[in-house]
């Protein structure tokens, strides 16, 4: 499954690294610098709607928006792109 936020298109930081701190005495003991990624906090959300219950991944921060908790209370419907499931475009 995808790791990209359903709402948004967030997905994570392929860019990241992970640095180890290493104590040593010159340039050539330099630390690491390893890549890593840095996914997105997505979090799995039911939307209850007339025609059925919908379960999208969102990511922490949508959840805060004030658009989302429209639709999320039911006074705005859900939009049709949002229950499309994430795909990388590979």
């Amino acid at each position: 499954m995808a790791k990209i936020c359903q709402v948004t298109g967030k997905k994570g930081n392929t860019k990241a690294k992970y640095i180890r701190n290493q104590h040593s005495q010159g340039w050539k003991y330099k630390a690491p610098h390893k890549p890593r990624t840095q996914e997105a906090n997505l979090q799995s959300v039911r939307l209850k709607t007339p025609s059925g219950t919908y379960r999208i991944l969102v990511a922490a921060s949508v959840i805060k928006s004030p658009e989302f908790n429209a639709v999320a209370c039911g006074l705005k419907p859900i939009p049709a792109a949002w229950l499309k499931k994430g795909t990388y475009g590979i």
